[in-house]
């Protein structure tokens, strides 16, 4: 009876594999670092003071630019604006995405902005504890130079300051800066126009306690980050050119189990399940991103990335409870409940985090889950059950795959009662599941460690004359690793057309008395899972 490639395939032939598949990986880290630029950029913006001496009074929203032909009235500082009585509620903090004379494109993908204010310390004017600030800001767009600003969003929100004194209160340190933490301010989703404008007010209300005991802010600063349109090309030629590798391979495995005179097995199905949800990420969608206003497309992203590792996780499973060779019949989805329940039940809970952050985004791109404590504790409860939820799945594998070992391990002292070609048959089998639990366990150790080292180091390193961006191949290079990992199991458990043992038949044939051993291969029966060997001394029953 014919059983999986990876039981069939020759040693040599498993080296010529092994070896096609480790040149393509270095291939795919190559790409990112030495071909496609930084995967982002950040540009740091100082909002304009503007002058608003008509609030209220104008005949539609007026908008205000910190630069060209039609900027507004500006001022230098606060100062200024106590000298000219101008009020608080009548300056309007302009910034405009991009920098003069350039323009955003469709390639940047998303535009992520965070915010941090310059709060100067004063005796009279200090920072209340647990100090809200709250912003009224507007977001306009246009497309040339010359035409009128065209609101996208307009929002009041609130966010709550975390700003440390590093000196002692006194009259001798007054005019020094709090060291304030970071704010998230804005997130959009697709980047279809050219000029973006942001008008924003700290509007002050006293008998509302609104924006007050948040200190005296001198300066607002924006940091803009958006993608690289480099490396969109290049991550999107990855994806145009993956997505037919990883179907063609899909339609090849499944055409293979098909043509068994049995039904699918279980890790069979579910095999074929992770090559499907590899396809879902693969394919580019992210094309049409370039010429339509997609601004759900980082929504669909974490969507599609949860289903592929929800879907590996349980592989994982799956594949270890499918060769503990405990003579217990897993062939079932049912007998993995509480071990992948733990997995859908943490997905869960990271897509409804995800639903309550990016999914209001969609309507309100300055909305943030972390700005008020209700969404904050809203937010570490989602993390925190979906972190033990990956602690109890981490539990399970080690359990699982210390099982596999322990058991593979007690089966090899009955390997000596075999003929010589049967028995290095099946200690080639054998290594070939610990070498394929071992490549899993280096895939998984690889991405930690990149994304360790894409974290810590400055970003890219010097080799020669070349410059390799270390944060660009983590991405392009793991990427590759996971779709190459998931071509590499299709192929090596797809069903081998060889019927191994049919030249050994004769010699072995006599019988001998010795250890049973029962071996868990992905043959199976019509009416059973996995096929199960069972090796009497050297007599072999197929």
């Amino acid at each position: 009876m014919a059983g999986a490639i990876i039981e069939n395939m020759s040693t040599k032939k498993l080296v010529i594999v092994g070896v096609i598949l480790l040149l393509f990986q270095a291939l795919s880290f190559m790409v990112g670092g030495l071909i496609a630029p930084s995967p982002t950029t950040a540009v740091h913006y100082m909002a304009t003071k503007c002058v608003d001496n008509m609030k209220g009074h104008h005949e539609g929203k007026k908008w205000f630019m910190p630069w060209g032909p039609n900027q507004c009235e500006k001022i230098r500082d606060f100062e200024e604006a106590m000298i000219k009585r101008i009020e608080a509620n009548n300056i309007v903090f302009a910034v405009h995405i991009p920098m003069s004379n350039q323009e955003m494109s469709s390639w940047f993908q998303f535009i992520l902005v965070v915010l941090q204010f310059d709060i100067a310390f004063k005796m009279h004017n200090q920072i209340d504890d647990g100090a809200i600030v709250t912003i009224d800001v507007g977001l306009a767009y246009r497309d040339n130079s010359l035409s009128e600003w065209t609101e996208m969003a307009h929002s009041v929100e609130q966010r709550k300051l975390s700003c440390n004194l590093t000196t002692i209160k006194s009259t001798e340190n007054e005019g020094r800066y709090y060291e304030c933490d970071v704010l998230p301010f804005m997130e959009i989703g697709c980047v279809f126009h050219k000029y973006y404008l942001l008008n924003i007010r700290l509007p002050v209300n006293e008998r509302k306690k609104v924006n007050v005991g948040i200190g005296e802010i001198k300066d607002i600063h924006l940091v803009g980050i958006h993608q690289n349109g480099g490396f969109t090309k290049v991550w999107f030629a990855m994806k145009t050119f993956l997505t037919p590798s990883i179907l063609i391979i899909m339609i090849w495995y499944w055409r293979r189990i098909t043509m068994m005179s049995r039904p699918p097995v279980l890790l069979e199905k579910v095999i074929f399940a992770l090559g499907i949800s590899m396809t879902f990420i693969n394919i580019p969608v992210e094309w049409f991103s370039v010429g339509f206003e997609w601004t759900w497309m980082l929504l669909f992203g974490d969507i599609r990335q949860g289903i592929f590792y929800a879907m590996l996780l349980s592989f994982w499973i799956i594949f270890c409870g499918e060769h503990l060779m405990d003579q217990t019949e897993r062939n079932r989805f049912s007998m993995y409940w509480k071990q992948v329940g733990p997995i859908v039940f943490g997905s869960f809970c990271l897509f409804i985090f995800d639903m309550c952050e990016r999914g209001v985004q969609l309507t309100n791109p300055f909305y943030s889950i972390w700005a008020s404590d209700i969404g904050t504790e809203l937010a570490m409860a989602f993390i925190i059950v979906a972190g033990i939820c990956a602690c109890l799945y981490f539990l399970f594998l080690c359990f699982m795959v210390f099982q596999v070992f322990r058991n593979i391990s007690g089966k090899r002292s009955s390997l000596p009662a075999m003929t010589k070609a049967r028995r290095l048959h099946y200690e080639g089998l054998i290594f070939r599941f610990k070498f394929l639990m071992l490549v899993t366990l280096a895939c998984a150790a690889m991405t930690v460690i990149f994304f360790i080292i894409s974290q810590v180091n400055e970003g890219h390193w010097h080799w020669g004359d070349h410059t390799v961006q270390v944060n660009s191949a983590f991405f392009t290079g793991i990427y590759g690793m996971w779709n190459l990992y998931v071509f590499a199991l299709m192929f090596l458990y797809a069903p081998s057309h060889k019927r191994y043992g049919d030249e050994q038949s004769s010699g072995d044939q006599v019988g001998n008395s010795g250890e049973d051993i029962q071996l868990t291969t992905t043959i199976t029966h019509v009416d059973g899972p996995t096929k199960v060997y069972k090796m009497i001394g050297k007599e072999a029953q197929e």
